[in-house]
């Protein structure tokens, strides 16, 4: 069992305590980072004239031939080692020899810890970052194509006004633009590097701790050695924009789910992100949506998961951290796995706009629009509320639509009722008059897509990280 530490020990690990105790079966994710942050120490080691040229060179050559070979399939991450950190360092010193003893030189496997799962963090916010933009660009696609496609818009689950695709498909643009957003405030916070914190109290070798933040790309060392090993901070971040990113995720899948139903036939999944069933040839299931909104929970869990592993720890490192691992990978692996299905789902969906315009003109969705023509007319709003519900009641009794009425009917209702009333309570003129900022009338959307396309374009420049 190959393991960092036994010195002040008389007994061999028992072989459960041991299993039990081992990460190797998870952290071996991490080989990358641990090799680049092996890199980096070294060379920092040097520069301070800790370790001679020739012991860096020989040590950076050993790490570089470690990560080949296992990228290669000539060199396999077993269970003998406790960690990827004391697999990497065995095989190092096997392959270099005494140099290879001194790569831990001011080093502790919690700074080590601490700073792989940053690295790891960091390249999987820029990986969540490039999918959002992806499904935002179809977003922003179908938008465009979307402007005059009319659908009903939905309160309770009831039909409330006529909307267009392109602005309920824009309340996602909003959701998930302030998901992007929130990726970039966690790389902010999380992007200080904690090497050379060593245990918790920093060492007295001569570190340079701004030369290690900067050949790993970070802003700057952390500020306190204590913090810098048992900080999660950003993990649970992280894991919070994730959830939402599922939460999001599962509110459209659910909409989606909706919309193919019998019920409502608005959009026709392609065949690629479907099923059928085993016994009913007639079906075809929308899966990839329902698998979405049913994995969110599990992402919902790594959240929670950590927080609670994270509440009554003393500071600073224990071995309870190693728990961020597992559920967080997971969360990770399955917001990616999500976010490439749902966005290849969208993106091949057909909307039937036809399907959708006649679904908008049934549901007494001009309501609102008829009691703003009564106000327009002199009445009080209030009045005018009351005595579109009387409209609505007699429609109902008649089963008619209100644009089906004859002016003898709207009459009845109100004198203030005359011929311009058609026009005013079609589906067109109800959504297009809405030009409001934010709203679904036509020039409203351009302005709103306008707004889209500079996003879009800021988010694909990266000037943040600069």
């Amino acid at each position: 069992m190959a393991q960092l530490w036994g010195g002040r020990f008389t007994k061999d690990t028992d072989a459960r305590v041991y299993q039990f105790n081992a990460s190797i079966s998870f952290d071996s994710r991490f080989l990358k980072q641990d090799i680049d942050g092996s890199i980096a120490h070294t060379k920092m080691l040097c520069k301070q004239k800790i370790l001679t040229e020739d012991e860096c060179d020989a040590i950076i050559s050993g790490l570089q031939s470690i990560y080949r070979d296992v990228k290669h399939g000539n060199l396999e991450i077993t269970d003998q080692y406790e960690d990827v950190h004391s697999f990497v360092e065995a095989n190092l010193i096997e392959r270099i020899g005494e140099a290879g003893k001194k790569l831990h030189t001011g080093r502790s496997r919690n700074d080590q810890v601490a700073l792989d799962m940053k690295l790891y963090v960091r390249e999987e916010v820029d990986n969540v970052e490039g999918l959002l933009k992806e499904l935002l660009t179809t977003i922003d696609r179908l938008m465009q194509e979307n402007v005059y496609t009319y659908m009903p818009g939905f309160t309770h689950l009831q039909k409330a006004q006529p909307i267009t695709l392109a602005h309920h498909l824009g309340a996602y643009f909003e959701m998930f633009k302030r998901d992007f957003l929130r990726l970039v405030d966690v790389y902010e916070r999380l992007n200080f590097c904690p090497l050379g914190a060593g245990a918790l109290a920093g060492t007295t070798y001569p570190l340079d701790r701004e030369a290690t933040a900067e050949l790993l790309g970070f802003y700057g060392p952390t500020a306190n050695s204590i913090d810098s090993v048992s900080d999660r901070d950003y993990l649970i971040e992280f894991l919070a924009a994730l959830s939402l990113i599922m939460m999001h995720l599962s509110r459209f899948s659910e909409e989606i789910i909706l919309w193919n139903s019998n019920e409502y036939g608005f959009v026709e999944i392609d065949d690629t992100y479907a099923t059928g069933s085993s016994i009913m040839p007639q079906k075809k299931n929308p899966d990839i949506a329902e698998l979405t909104r049913g994995k969110c929970g599990r992402v919902y869990g790594a959240l929670t998961s950590l927080l609670v592993t994270m509440k009554g720890l003393p500071l600073a490192y224990n071995k309870d951290m190693q728990e961020d691992k597992e559920v967080s990978f997971d969360a990770i692996d399955t917001v990616k796995d999500c976010l490439f299905l749902f966005n290849g789902m969208l993106s091949t969906m057909h909307f039937k706009k036809d399907t959708m315009a006649a679904s908008a003109m049934k549901g007494f969705t001009n309501a609102t629009d008829i009691a703003d023509y009564l106000v327009g007319k002199g009445i009080p709003f209030r009045d005018a509320h009351a005595l579109v519900g009387k409209l609505v009641l007699y429609c109902i009794d008649e089963d008619k639509a209100a644009e089906d009425l004859t002016m003898e009917e709207f009459k009845q209702i109100s004198e203030a009722f005359d011929a311009d009333i058609y026009e005013a309570i079609s589906l067109e003129t109800c959504v297009e008059k809405r030009l409001t900022t934010g709203a679904p009338g036509p020039e409203a959307m351009e302005k709103t897509i306008k707004i889209n396309h500079d996003f879009l374009e800021f988010i694909k420049k990266e000037e943040w990280k600069e």
